[in-house]
């Protein structure tokens, strides 16, 4: 069994795989730091499950998923990720995702998601799959016209991370952040970071109590 496993940060690949290697004793976990790694060792050997982190440096993890599972349709990938917002969730599954859990999850609540989408078996976590049914998770669409990128950035910025964490936190240039937030003041019609976090909270992108 080959699962290929997707993050920049070198402790959560570590921490991530000594749990798969140690559960599944048959697993050979292999690691990429970003899509565009990911994409030429899945060339070099398919995986049987992709499991990627969405805000990753240079091309997103949903780009990421969309191209493997292009390749390769019957390609399993389970995304995991800080985000829980649910047109990102929403995104993540649209581009062909069996799965999603936060890096919040429980231990247990990871390896029975890599489980069942190793069995070809949707798994999204609890409380994202009650509020996914609920039907409430459609993007604003005052938001639809954002890039992927700039969905990203607009959701660091709206709970408060600064620029800084942002840009070193998606592999990308403070001077990339600002451009970005410069483009979605034009887009969104908006001057400050507080009409930003305004329109988070009233596009359901964020909890009240998350703007800080």
């Amino acid at each position: 069994m080959n699962i290929l496993l997707v993050d920049d940060h070198a402790i959560v690949r570590q921490g991530y795989t000594s749990l798969l290697t140690m559960v599944f004793s048959l697993a050979q976990v292999t690691e990429a730091t970003s899509g565009e790694e990911a994409l030429v060792m899945a060339q070099q050997r398919v995986p049987d499950l992709v499991i990627l982190d969405i805000g990753l440096p240079g091309i997103s993890g949903i780009e990421t998923a969309r191209r493997l599972i292009q390749q390769w349709p019957s390609l399993r990938v389970l995304f995991f990720s800080m985000h829980d917002e649910l047109p990102l969730v929403r995104q993540a599954l649209a581009a062909g995702a069996l799965g999603f859990i936060t890096k919040g999850a429980a231990p247990d609540v990871l390896l029975e998601a890599v489980r069942r989408c190793l069995n070809g078996q949707r798994y999204i976590e609890h409380e994202l799959a009650n509020q996914l049914a609920g039907g409430n998770d459609c993007l604003d669409p005052r938001l639809s016209g954002l890039s992927q990128r700039e969905l990203e950035i607009f959701v660091m910025l709206a709970r408060g991370v600064s620029s800084a964490h942002t840009a070193e936190r998606l592999g990308i240039s403070v001077k990339t952040v600002s451009n970005n937030l410069t483009s979605l003041k034009q887009k969104l019609g908006i001057s400050s970071l507080t009409e930003l976090v305004h329109l988070a909270i009233e596009a359901g992108l964020l909890r009240m109590q998350s703007a800080v």
